[in-house]
């Protein structure tokens, strides 16, 4: 790691060089949902951490050129999509000699509570904003020189865990301005339940990606034939004729593989006619796609679901090496947007025991590395490491994972919008 010298009127951001101990760290980066109280997604925080093996779950402050590098090897609009993107202001991004990125959905730079301490904070701020950039005061205590930003600033973000009275004069305040709140900290229901009574306007914490179902006891008809789909899908030596026969059998699944394969993603030189060659050409992991897009029709979706429950598929089977791990992630993150236990829905799709016990307790060849996926959607290092993975690994192969399921989902969400349009 270099060290640069950095301007020493930025206050609040963290020098490059790091005086801690010189052991060897990891760095992981991880995409947090920001979402609205009606549980939607409005964006997605980027979040750069240090860990040195050995020191356990404690998260170290990176540097930051260490965020800078890192930001630089991201494709933001895979990161966030449509959505905000939310990004930790560095010190060239403030100063202008760093690049800034430009998501379709918007950026949003944080900035660390201090950064109001600064003498021409309004002034950064009023530049910042003459470049269609939004800022968010990070760490809002209600300090004289964090208060005097309100009128200028577009988001504070409160500490859930803090004193409730505290937090109910401190998101009034931000309100009298017009300033929007993010709380932070949503790491369970009854934090989420107070931010929401308190009047924030978002939330963000990995809650969002935990699942919680509460157990169901039927499918419909439609539903179970897409469970059937994605057992047959699942075996080790799969049923080419089984797979055409239920695909045939269900008229809205069937359209589904045909626009999909006719699609520009797709890139064939003529139309496919026929449902069996449609099949054959979309391939299993699109398949599978397809069935769990059709299960999630039954209730509220959006391509951020789809979006979601694709990279988990995706890096389970990156960390375990196997199709089948596919499937474990396909399922387990089905499960909770279905409201259904994972391990119901073992049973439902009668998948492989291997898969199934990875559903369940996270045992078997594909349960660690479902383990340290769920583990890395909730920021918790720790178990990461008790999976038996680098969190720097995890991060790397979920990021990816990602970008890989944004293109998946979009061809999806463009198969459900032609097929509402007829």
């Amino acid at each position: 790691m270099s060290n640069v010298p950095v301007d020493p009127h930025l206050p609040g951001i963290p020098p490059d060089g790091d005086q801690r101990s010189a052991a060897p760290t990891q760095v992981a980066v991880h995409r947090q949902p920001v979402i609205r109280t009606d549980r939607s997604v409005y964006g997605y925080a980027v979040q750069v951490s240090l860990h040195t093996p050995g020191w356990g779950a404690l998260e170290q402050e990176p540097s930051a050129t260490t965020v800078e590098n890192q930001y630089a090897q991201l494709h933001m609009a895979t990161i966030a999509g449509d959505c905000t993107l939310f990004l930790r202001a560095t010190p060239g991004m403030l100063r202008g000699t760093s690049s800034v990125p430009t998501p379709s959905g918007g950026l949003v730079l944080e900035l660390p509570a201090s950064f109001a301490e600064r003498r021409d904070a309004a002034d950064v701020v009023a530049a910042l904003s003459d470049r269609q950039i939004r800022i968010a005061l990070a760490d809002f205590a209600g300090t004289p020189a964090q208060d005097a930003l309100l009128p200028v600033v577009h988001f504070v973000k409160v500490d859930l865990s803090s004193d409730v009275d505290a937090l109910r004069d401190l998101i009034g305040r931000a309100h009298e301005d017009g300033v929007a709140v993010i709380g932070e900290r949503a790491d369970s229901d009854p934090r989420t339940q107070l931010g929401v009574e308190l009047g924030v306007d978002l939330l963000q914490g990995p809650i969002f990606s935990r699942d919680a179902p509460m157990p169901t006891t039927s499918f419909s008809a439609g539903e179970l034939q897409c469970l059937e789909l994605m057992q047959l899908l699942s075996a080790d030596e799969i049923d080419h004729v089984a797979v055409v026969r239920v695909v045939s059998a269900d008229p809205e699944l069937a359209v589904r593989v045909l626009r999909l394969v006719n699609s520009s993603a797709v890139a064939l030189r003529r139309q496919v006619d026929s449902v069996r060659q449609a099949v054959v050409l979309v391939g299993p992991q699109q398949l599978g796609a397809l069935a769990m897009a059709s299960l999630m029709d039954a209730r509220p979706s959006s391509l951020g679901s789809l979006w979601f429950i694709l990279a988990r598929a995706t890096a389970c089977r990156t960390l375990a090496g196997s199709d089948a791990a596919y499937t474990v992630g396909l399922l387990s993150a089905i499960a909770s947007h279905q409201s259904a236990t994972p391990s119901e829905l073992a049973t439902r799709t009668g998948v492989s025991a291997d898969v199934a016990n990875a559903l369940r307790d996270n045992t078997g060849p594909y349960g660690p590395a479902l383990g340290a996926v769920l583990a890395h959607e909730e920021n918790d290092v720790a178990a990461v490491q008790a999976a038996g993975f680098a969190p720097s690994d995890v991060a790397t192969v979920y990021l990816a994972a990602v970008a890989a399921a944004f293109g998946t989902a979009t061809s999806l969400a463009g198969t459900k919008s032609s097929r509402d349009r007829s």
